[in-house]
């Protein structure tokens, strides 16, 4: 079911989130579109959980909100599947009437960013819905890291130089994330060991191996370089010193 906003927000107001509503009880449905679509909320909704779960795979929402109990395939996997198999990285918020810490954790272990216990206030699901809304399209806005000519998609992981992709391996993509995160800051090597091996590093100098890899994908065939190692305490990216 399909309904749209009867009241448009005005020109310069942020438009209320479109949401897929995956939920089998129909009077919480009713409830819902009852409360929020004149608020301007877009309303999509499925009933069984392969059914979200298809849903959400056709359209880009802006927030799903799922109940954990659900015919077909419960919320958990849903949530899982959403993260996992379809990569999509939509703001989920979970209804449940379950409401131990135990429920809670699997929850979010599975993907879920916000959980709601049944009954519910509706002003507080609005809210909640709100603030993942703008949460995620802060993230929207900063998912591109760019330095000159080089830029990391941190949703898709593809990292690009003067239109090129390049070819970095999983490794190659958590350093580069790390280090445009922190540009110019300089990373020390205990700190890039740490992004990569938590507090287990190899005792090779595994980190030197992957930083000359990551050096010939990002800077060989430019003319300007941009990976800087300082001597002595770590790496940096910066728009053109030599490495």
């Amino acid at each position: 079911m399909t309904t749209a906003a009867a009241h448009p927000s005005a020109p310069d107001a942020p438009r209320a989130p479109h949401i897929l509503v995956i939920e089998d009880h129909h009077d919480i449905l009713a409830n819902l579109h009852a409360f929020l679509e004149p608020l301007g909320y877009l309303i999509d909704s499925a009933c069984t959980g392969p059914a979200g779960l298809a849903q959400a795979g056709r359209h880009n929402y802006d927030v799903i909100v799922l109940d954990l109990m659900l015919p077909g395939m419960d919320g958990i996997e849903v949530c899982r599947k959403l993260r996992q198999v379809l990569r999509q990285p939509t703001p989920v918020l979970m209804l449940t009437a379950r409401d131990t810490l135990q429920d809670k954790v699997a929850g979010f272990d599975a993907g879920a960013d916000d959980y709601l216990v049944k009954p519910f206030s509706l002003v507080e699901l609005d809210v909640r819905l709100k603030a993942l809304h703008r949460r995620a399209r802060g993230a929207h806005v900063a998912a591109m890291l760019v330095l000159a000519d080089l830029q990391l998609d941190l949703r898709t992981l593809v990292a690009t130089r003067a239109g090129r992709r390049l070819r970095l391996t999983p490794t190659g993509v958590k350093l580069l994330s790390a280090l445009m995160r922190a540009m110019p800051r300089v990373l020390t090597r205990a700190e890039l060991e740490r992004e990569l091996w938590g507090d287990s590093p190899p005792a090779s100098d595994a980190l030197r191996v992957h930083m000359h890899v990551l050096r010939q994908e990002i800077d060989r065939d430019f003319a300007t370089p941009l990976l800087r190692t300082v001597a002595g305490v770590g790496y940096c990216l910066d728009g053109g010193h030599a490495g």
